[in-house]
């Protein structure tokens, strides 16, 4: 999967969300694993999708992780209409706000208001891996 077909995967991500809306379904309660989250192998590493969709109280939810392959990003500095968090578990990288760029590793957050221009790369030998949060009222 090219970058390309990354961002039309997030597009149909997005209109699944709104077909859930249109329906009223709602994220149920429920816990997931690595094993039952939506998991796609990009040339970038492994992505995975725990929850999508409205919540009571937001529009719009998704939480995810990637396992970032050394030296990779998974596209460069970019912009959406939801709020984000990063937490980082393993491994090294940069994260970039703004233009203003933070080396990262095990332990680190990250909070990205809507429509900043944000981005990470794995700068390490070994996998990073962070958990995302990603809301819209």
């Amino acid at each position: 999967m090219d970058r390309r077909d990354f961002f039309s995967a997030a597009a149909g991500f997005a209109a699944m969300t709104g077909m859930l809306e249109a329906a009223g379904a709602k994220l149920p309660n429920a816990v997931l694993t690595p094993a039952n989250a939506k998991v796609t192998h990009e040339p970038f590493g492994e992505l995975r999708v725990y929850f999508e969709g409205p919540t009571d109280q937001l529009s719009s939810m998704t939480a995810g992780s990637l396992r970032l392959n050394a030296g990779q990003e998974p596209h460069p500095p970019h912009t959406h209409a939801e709020e984000e968090i990063m937490v980082i578990v393993e491994g090294s990288g940069d994260i970039v706000i703004e233009g203003k760029t933070t080396r990262v590793g095990p332990g680190a957050m990250m909070y990205c208001a809507a429509n900043r221009p944000h981005g990470i790369r794995n700068t390490g030998k070994t996998p990073l891996l962070f958990y995302y949060y990603k809301w819209m009222k």
